[in-house]
């Protein structure tokens, strides 16, 4: 997702309610700072739009939004702007520390949502599926967490469902063309809708520890 910089992003960030500027200050603690008993984890949320709608849609749930991007993270809590919910919250920056914010077993879902593909083989190891991120996720994630992946890259898809067999992860569900039915208990993003709308298949899979 390529956004251009925008100036006011940084300044912004601090002043918004859902913004949290340091992470590991909670480490094992959200659950009790979002009053919740199931905590969800959508690691590159961009503008927002899945974050929001979930927060909404699952009020007694917890929802930490992660983006590394500062103008796009700007762009998603601009969003949520006079929508202040104590059940979410925003982190923006780098899920290469997700050790350093969570503790063992504090997640109860991670969702990856249209992460980036990093097609060359060269960049293999910076795909959020790849297996250093698995290792880390099944660590942080509880007894009966899970993971839920939604793509349009074929190519993500299939090397993914490759690493999480091989990261002995068990594969509960998936779905070739999630949205070919109709599915109102998950949020439709923004990236998501483009690509509904030029009829191209929606991989979605649910991945058990």
């Amino acid at each position: 997702m390529r956004v251009r910089n925008l100036p006011w992003a940084k300044d912004y960030l601090p002043l918004q309610p859902s913004y949290i500027s340091d992470p590991q200050e909670y480490k094992g603690k959200w659950k009790e700072k979002l009053h919740v008993q199931t905590l969800h984890l959508e690691i590159g949320s961009g503008k927002g739009d899945y974050w929001l709608s979930m927060s909404e849609h699952y009020p007694d749930e917890g929802w930490i939004g992660l983006e590394r991007n500062t103008s796009i993270a700007a762009l998603a809590l601009k969003k949520a702007e006079g929508k202040f919910q104590n059940n979410r919250v925003f982190i923006c920056q780098d899920a290469k520390d997700l050790n350093e914010w969570f503790e063992e077993g504090e997640l109860d879902v991670i969702h990856l949502n249209f992460s980036d593909p990093w097609p060359k083989k060269r960049n293999t190891k910076r795909r959020l599926t790849y297996r250093t991120f698995l290792e880390v996720y099944r660590k942080l994630l509880s007894d009966q967490g899970k993971v839920i992946m939604k793509t349009d890259n074929t190519k993500l898809f299939e090397f993914s469902l490759i690493e999480f067999q091989n990261c002995n992860f068990h594969l509960e569900e998936v779905y070739l063309d999630f949205r070919k039915e109709d599915h109102p208990e998950d949020a439709i993003t923004e990236y998501e809708l483009k690509f509904m709308n030029q009829n191209h298949p929606i991989y979605r899979g649910i991945w058990h520890k």
